[in-house]
């Protein structure tokens, strides 16, 4: 059978035995706010932060919030198994982490730190462009584990290519293209400071150390770093891109490919008929779009569109294992966690990383079984109910 997770919370009690408690809440919702408290307002800002009035952000929650659990009674749940097959990988959970670029202004050990954690719980990380390290240095963090690599797709082909490359050479098995960050939103909390990292060259590794990127600067990176900023600048993304430009994904990746920022469903069937492997029912955390549906609302008609021809994961507002469930019951085969994560690295590193995966699982584990489930696979629509007030 599968790891029971929801052994962890016995693990807590009896370290309280010896006066031990846990260095972080497991209310992960209070994580933010301690965050908050403990990190500087541009770092916190650039994670916390939102699209304009943060709508979306709230929409998102909100949209989770709607769904409440129905229970059901006298079925047997003393053996359960969480583990999942996605995208023909076989993971211990329908968990994985989400692309967070630029994770050395949070801690230190920066991505490394999150692909540890990870790696030792068993669930995929998900290595952003955007990231402070390396993606080589990355898999050399995670051994043999289970990695994803998040492509935010240059301008420069042949930056593109030397991206999928060199992720495929890293062992990285599953390509996640994000659709739609075309270009940054408005961002107030990232304004009010003008605070953008990429501008003094963090979150650039993967760029700077590529040798097509590099090919297209006068002087090398350490010499003229202004002007390396200035050409990932011009280049960190196409908002001419279009349906058809897929076939250069397909071309130069041999994996499975997901697209990330999907809400439509039209969206999701286009990514079917363009030979796509799966879809991400995802708004950025609300990041991107002020004032746009929040996730959860999309997911069921996405899933009723594609569910039966791509594998439709889901994140943006997920905190709890619950809202795992919700998700799940909504029809998405697995979730990614984002910011929880990353407060769990900013307050306390590899280990807050760890404690988050353990918590959500914990708590997933828990919910199902008191609702009546052995696995994630048997939750549906019909043991949710939608409050309308």
């Amino acid at each position: 059978m599968g790891r029971h997770w929801a052994d962890f919370q016995y693990e807590i009690y009896l370290n309280g035995m010896s006066g031990a408690v846990p260095r972080l809440p497991t209310d992960l919702t209070r994580l933010e706010e301690l965050t908050e408290q403990r990190l500087g307002p541009g770092p916190v800002g650039y994670v916390a932060g939102s699209a304009g009035d943060g709508s979306t952000a709230r929409a998102n929650r909100a949209a989770l919030r709607r769904h409440r659990i129905v229970p059901r009674m006298l079925r047997d749940v003393h053996e359960r198994d969480l583990s999942v097959e996605v995208l023909g990988r076989a993971l211990p959970a329908p968990l994985a982490l989400a692309p967070i670029g630029v994770l050395s202004i949070m801690h230190p050990d920066a991505e490394c730190a999150a692909a540890r954690a990870a790696a030792a719980q068993g669930v995929p990380f998900t290595l952003s462009s955007a990231s402070s390290t390396p993606m080589e240095q990355v898999a050399e963090a995670m051994g043999d584990a289970e990695r994803w690599f998040q492509l935010y797709w240059p301008k420069d082909p042949e930056v593109a290519r030397s991206f999928l490359n060199r992720a495929k050479a890293a062992g990285f098995s599953t390509l996640v293209v994000t659709l739609d960050t075309p270009m940054l939103a408005w961002r107030p909390r990232d304004l009010d400071q003008a605070y953008l990292p990429f501008l003094h060259g963090v979150g650039t590794a993967n760029y700077f150390s590529d040798p097509a990127f590099q090919a297209g600067l006068a002087k090398p990176v350490h010499e003229d770093p202004n002007a390396a900023v200035m050409h990932f600048v011009g280049m960190f993304s196409d908002p001419a891109k279009t349906w058809p430009d897929l076939a250069f994904l397909r071309e130069h990746w041999d994996g499975p490919i997901v697209l990330k920022g999907i809400l439509h469903p039209d969206d999701a069937r286009a990514a079917a008929d363009a030979g796509m492997d799966g879809v991400v029912v995802s708004n950025h955390g609300g990041r991107q779009v002020a004032g746009s549906i929040g996730a959860a609302s999309a997911l069921p008609r996405v899933v009723e569109a594609v569910g039966d021809r791509l594998t439709v994961l889901f994140d943006s507002g997920i905190r709890t294992g619950d809202d795992i469930f919700k998700a799940l019951a909504l029809g998405a085969k697995a979730v990614l966690v984002g910011r929880p994560y990353a407060y769990g690295l900013g307050l306390d590193g590899q280990a807050g990383v760890e404690l988050v995966i353990r918590c959500l699982l914990a708590e997933l584990d828990l919910t199902l079984a008191l609702s009546g489930h052995a696995g994630p696979a048997t939750p549906g629509p019909g043991d949710l109910i939608e409050e309308t007030a």
